[in-house]
């Protein structure tokens, strides 16, 4: 269990998440989550270079991405700064904190910056030379559909693996129909009051008097009656198109420090967010999403804790079955968990969705005075991994 990392609290922020396609569909996302991250520092009156090693994590390869370690931290105007690069789909920034908590807590570190950040729009088209190939055909890959569309390991695509897992779990449509009425009605608690909730952790891409909202398609109005004319995606499945997330776009940024430091950088000092612990596992071929299940167990163990304990929980739920799993096998309260939203209706930007969830998951503990916060999921290869950290 780790003792010396914390997080300032409000020492982290969330772009509002943007719809496939939409606003961010044609920036490049290390230049805009870096110079969003330069005004939101600015915003803070930090100086960017209290950064002593700089962590950016992502999925989707971007223009210069060779470079975005270094030129990240540069463009936010830590050009002294060095650091690493994290990939690992959609937990790439739950990894990437923990690096950050781990540099600390070894007295690597003191100060430092994870930038995760994903741009699902208009991915990469790969193109591979091959003049021994037949005609001198070249090799191409899309980065985003042709790996949605196949694990080259499991040979089955994402939704396929959630269909696998619904099957071992005995999980019915019915079931996914319920979970998902829930989850929206959960997303709509945070939108209330001119987005109160959101406007505690989300930094506008722009200027500060930007709309603070996730630039999404209106919010559905999910009823019963809706989803039960949907018919599954697959032929034998049992996942529709509301039981999935769909691509978006946005990158979040968090601050990870010593206890001292991060009450120096707090908006609230009487506040402590203190990171406890990390699992991470890998499941038997195509069953992606029940990597949380043996991740989250192995975090609880090196906390010394049970689930008893866990007061909130924040789960990737690109698929609705995922929640409805994790909970089967842990004894989490599948009610309570993904409260006021989750990445099943605002969206699957990949690498910073974790983050995201940490963040919503460490404002709503504030508000009930504290406690265990548990955030986990899967990620391509039938891995997962889970952190968690104690609001006090």
């Amino acid at each position: 269990m780790l003792s010396k990392a914390f997080i300032p609290y409000n020492g982290y922020y969330s772009s509002p998440f943007v719809r496939w396609q939409g606003a961010f569909s044609t920036d490049n996302s290390i230049i805009l989550s870096a110079t969003t991250s330069k005004k939101w520092f600015q915003y803070k009156n930090f100086n960017p270079n209290i950064i002593d090693f700089f962590i950016y994590g992502t999925s989707v390869h971007q223009k210069h991405g060779f470079w975005a370690n270094t030129w990240a931290p540069a463009l936010m105007g830590a050009e002294h700064t060095t650091g690493t690069t994290i990939y690992q789909a959609c937990t790439t920034s739950a990894t990437a904190i923990y690096h950050a908590a781990m540099g600390v807590e070894l007295n690597e570190y003191k100060i430092p910056y994870c930038l995760i950040s994903d741009r699902i729009s208009n991915s990469p088209h790969t193109v591979w030379p091959n003049p021994k190939g037949k005609g001198g055909k070249v090799e191409t890959e899309d980065w985003v559909m042709d790996n949605f569309n196949k694990d080259p390991w499991a040979g089955q695509s994402m939704i396929q693996t959630a269909d696998n897992m619904a099957r071992k779990g005995n999980i019915t449509k019915e079931e996914l129909d319920e979970c998902t009425i829930l989850r929206h009605e959960q997303y709509k608690k945070s939108l209330e009051n001119n987005r109160e909730f959101q406007r505690k952790y989300m930094f506008p891409v722009g200027t500060i008097d930007s709309d603070y909202g996730d630039r999404t398609q209106k919010v559905r109005n999910i009823t019963e009656k809706f989803l039960r004319r949907l018919k599954p995606v697959l032929p034998n499945g049992i996942h529709t198109q509301a039981h999935e997330t769909y691509p978006a776009d946005g990158h979040c940024g968090v601050i990870v420090t010593t206890k001292e430091k991060a009450k120096e950088l707090s908006n609230n000092s009487s506040i402590t967010i203190q990171i406890l612990s990390y699992g991470y596992a890998r499941v038997e071929k195509a069953l992606m999403p029940a990597a949380a299940v043996p991740a989250t167990k192995m975090a609880l163990d090196k906390a010394n804790l049970t689930v008893d304990d866990i007061k909130i929980t924040k789960h990737h739920n690109a698929f609705v079955s995922n929640d409805i799993y994790l909970a089967q096998e842990t004894g989490l309260d599948l009610l309570t968990m993904n409260n006021y939203g989750s990445s099943l209706v605002y969206g699957h930007p990949q690498s910073p969705v974790l983050a995201r969830s940490m963040i919503e998951g460490i404002e709503e503990l504030v508000l009930l005075g504290g406690g265990y916060l548990l955030v986990a999921g899967g990620a391509a290869g039938d891995s997962g991994v889970a952190i968690i950290l104690k609001v006090s």
